[in-house]
């Protein structure tokens, strides 16, 4: 069995050197090996080589598997990053300012294409690969799209926000795995177990990050503590606290949304320890984070081989940044 951090290194070389974008036209293929050497954590693709590994040894199937869900995935980070009118993406300059909207689009469009042609290669299963990786290509979509029209709604429960972040963020970890097992020969009941393993998992990612974001250290962080509140992201912090708010700090909260005075993170935090807000907020990441590892633990293989995906979800829910 490998460490997540021995996959990431296995992976980085290995993608590195098996991108398959030609030469020309330049214009189109260029954007797109310049947005992939932006690297990234691997998260997705290694859970893929990690859910086969619990079945057997890795696979060439499994790796098809994780190419395909990491272009899919920086695929949905280009398109992500038009809507969002994003300027950087991990501190570079993210392709339609680097190049135009024309490049972003089309470059978005393509790597989505070669994920695809990634996928087919698979050997394994791969009519029910092609499901889940279909589904979960559209349910990213729904998630993105919920995301925009929270930012025009103020009337978004605790219930909806927790749907859009399982499409955004948790269904592609839950794909990941799933399509991982199913490739290392894993029956229905296992791959699924896996599934609701990181469909759990990711929610619970979510709302620490969502957390961290508010509370997290800033050095640890490499970024400014509070963007989602200067932003006024409809977080589960924040709509906790619209929630659990009194007529005096439902009022307070208004009034600081309209504005982005200098002590808006300062006040806005003193709310969400005051209602509570912080508070629920933790105990939602331990209430999804046992989900994830109950389910985990209910995947019939031996506790030993599942070693390493509970330390990379323990890291991953256990973290300061």
């Amino acid at each position: 069995m490998h460490s997540f951090t021995e996959l990431v290194s296995k992976f980085e070389e290995r993608f590195t050197n098996s991108l398959p974008f030609p030469a020309s036209p330049a214009t189109l293929y260029d954007p797109c090996r310049y947005f992939l050497q932006l690297g990234g954590k691997r998260v997705r693709p290694v859970l893929c080589l990690m859910g086969n590994e619990l079945f057997d040894e890795i696979s060439e199937d499994a790796w098809h598997g994780a190419f395909g869900i990491e272009l899919f995935h920086n695929f949905t980070l280009i398109h992500d990053d038009i809507m969002d009118k994003a300027p950087l993406r991990r501190g570079q300059q993210t392709v339609h300012t680097k190049y135009d909207m024309t490049a972003g689009i089309l470059c978005g469009d393509v790597m989505n294409i070669y994920a695809y042609d990634e996928i087919a290669k698979i050997k394994t299963a791969l009519p029910q690969v092609l499901r889940v990786f279909n589904k979960t290509a559209m349910e990213v979509c729904e998630g993105q799209q919920l995301d925009m029209d929270f930012e025009r709604r103020n009337d978004v429960s605790i219930d909806e926000y927790l749907h859009m972040i399982a499409l955004k963020t948790s269904v592609l970890l839950a794909c990941s795995l799933k399509i991982g097992a199913l490739a290392g020969g894993a029956l229905g009941d296992n791959a699924n177990k896996l599934y609701a393993f990181g469909v759990n998992m990711g929610l619970a990612f979510q709302l620490q990050d969502d957390y961290l974001d508010a509370f997290g250290n800033a050095e640890l962080l490499g970024k400014q503590s509070g963007g989602d509140i200067i932003a006024n992201k409809k977080t589960y912090l924040h709509l906790k606290a619209i929630e659990s708010a009194n007529a005096t700090q439902r009022k307070e909260i208004d009034e600081l949304i309209l504005h982005n005075d200098e002590g808006k993170v300062k006040a806005m935090l003193s709310l969400f320890t005051a209602t509570g807000a912080d508070v629920q907020c933790r105990d939602a990441v331990a209430h999804y984070s046992k989900l994830a590892f109950d389910c985990l633990e209910d995947v019939a293989i031996p506790s030993k081989r599942k070693q390493p995906l509970v330390e990379l979800a323990n890291y991953l829910l256990m973290r300061d940044k």
